[in-house]
């Protein structure tokens, strides 16, 4: 699978790569665009949450 045209947001250097980049065991994705690998941090936190609190249903 190719990473060209594709985003991710990297987690060692802490910012959105565009392709090819670090390795995929330091970055997030791939996401359709810059804007979406820009918040990916955000939303993995958001969805912690919620299953944190589904967690707590039980």
């Amino acid at each position: 699978m190719s990473d060209e045209g594709k985003w991710f947001f990297c987690l060692k250097h802490q910012r959105v790569e565009h392709g090819p980049g670090c390795p995929d065991r330091d970055r997030m994705g791939p996401y359709a665009s810059e804007d979406e690998a820009a918040h990916a941090l955000q939303r993995a936190a958001e969805r912690n949450e919620q299953w944190r609190r589904q967690d707590d249903d039980f």
